[in-house]
């Protein structure tokens, strides 16, 4: 659904498309069509028409650096969107149940997932947990004594769109006797993690925003600079392609299955970078959602595409000072498809126009390309030597991003490569030289 820090320009509301151009799901994979090459030295922008089973978690986490005295106070209040609310429950399925199907139904919500509790199922047996049309579907396995399958914490499935979450157990051969009871088999689920509606978001920006304004004056958590001039991606298909191209490869991060960030892949192989405000640990990647392609349909439309669900993996480098982190997704084939971005190791120079591909507030991707706060017309670089979490990391520009945009790459539209890593707002909004970043990661990718 759209928020209130939705677009005002050519902005769809999320109703997943189910004909012809949604896609099919496989167990816990969904196809979705490639990016295409980016082409480089465009003429400005014209004017724009308005489950498989997983195994427990046993990684270390990643250390981190702490930040430096006196710097990021405002950035630790905003952190990641919160774009939904978790739901405690006590449902049991089949064995020693009376029904093997629960539905878990809330209304207005644009995405359910559910967590269980306990998955202890004889061989072959499994659960699957789709929306009501069974056009997503996901499925999970446990063992006899599968009792705790992540070391006492349960697992999350992964979630469904829309409003409604139906969840079954299938049996392998019938219990005609019912002896299966008292073996101590049992499906459970504790928890439900489900989008906000409308109204629930409107009152989040609204407290977020006031809880930051009373720590302090400087307005860095204003990030939408004049009128809102950021547009569906969509809206770039035919206008400028590449650009539409390159935000293929932006991915939606829904974390720990109430919060939103962004991500992106960096390179051919399986990389991902994202901030480090929003995932510091293989743990919360392990817990995090990648949606590539939720995007818009047409330009100002009603209508989704179907996303891409993989689930992140492993953090390979991570950094307070420089607030990224680098980690890889599961089931990497399913993504490849999309596309990848590379960066730019030169410095970044003032007036270098960019654009910002992101998921603002939760919503399908945007492009913020135009700014009324430049001359130009354009989204520039304003100042590339402008303090972020330390003296002179970042590039300011007045781009437009909202929450949950944080983790977006800030593109040059000369090369079409990233050099900066937005992480957050302000008039000017800014993101860490991705020169910078590169001197940390460059042996990883």
């Amino acid at each position: 659904m759209r928020r209130t820090l939705a677009l005002a320009v050519g902005a769809c509301t999320a109703v997943v498309l189910a004909g012809a151009t949604a896609y099919a799901v496989t167990g816990d994979r969904t196809e979705a069509p490639a990016a295409t090459s980016s082409q480089l030295g465009r003429a400005p922008a014209p004017p724009v028409d308005a489950a498989a089973p997983r195994t427990p978690d046993k990684r270390a986490a990643v250390p981190t650096t702490a930040p430096p005295a006196g710097v990021g106070g405002v950035i630790d209040a905003v952190g990641r969107q919160r774009i939904g609310a978790l739901e405690q429950v006590d449902a049991l399925l089949g064995y020693r149940a009376e029904r093997d199907t629960q539905t878990f139904h809330y209304p207005g919500a644009d995405y359910v997932k559910v967590h269980f509790a306990k998955l202890s199922m004889l061989p072959g047996d499994y659960v699957t947990v789709s929306d009501p049309t069974e056009t997503e579907v996901y499925k999970l396995t446990g063992g006899l004594l599968d009792e705790r399958p992540t070391e006492g914490t349960g697992r999350w499935a992964m979630s469904v769109t829309g409003d409604t979450a139906v969840v079954k157990l299938h049996r392998a051969t019938p219990d005609l006797l019912g002896l299966q009871e008292t073996v101590g088999l049992g499906v459970s689920v504790d928890q439900v993690a489900r989008g906000f509606t409308d109204a629930e978001q409107e009152a989040e920006n609204e407290a977020e925003l006031t809880a930051t304004r009373s720590l302090t004056e400087t307005g860095r958590e204003e990030s939408v600079c004049g009128r809102n001039d950021a547009k569906d991606a969509v809206c770039y298909k035919s206008a400028d392609p590449v650009a539409y191209n390159k935000s293929k490869a932006v991915a939606r991060l829904l974390i720990n299955g109430t919060e939103l960030c962004t991500g992106w892949r960096l390179g051919p192989t399986n990389r991902m970078l994202t901030n480090n405000h929003c995932m510091v640990s293989s743990a919360d990647a392990y817990d995090t959602e990648v949606w590539f392609d939720y995007q818009c349909a047409e330009c100002g439309g009603h209508a989704v595409f179907r996303s891409t669900k993989v689930w992140g993996d492993k953090v390979l480098s991570t950094n307070r000072d420089l607030d990224y982190t680098l980690f890889t997704v599961e089931n990497f084939a399913q993504i490849q498809k999309f596309g990848y971005l590379t960066i730019d190791t030169a410095r970044p120079a003032r007036g270098t126009e960019v654009y910002i591909p992101q998921h603002p507030g939760g919503d399908p991707g945007v492009i913020a390309m135009g700014s009324d706060k430049d001359n130009s017309g354009n989204c520039a670089v304003s100042d590339p030597l402008y303090d972020g979490y330390g003296k002179d990391t970042d590039v300011s520009y007045y781009c437009d991003t909202a929450g949950g945009s944080s983790g977006s790459p800030v593109i040059s539209r000369t090369s079409d490569k990233v050099i900066a890593l937005h992480h957050f707002g302000g008039c000017p909004n800014s993101g860490v030289r991705i020169d910078l970043i590169n001197n940390k990661i460059k042996n990883l990718l």
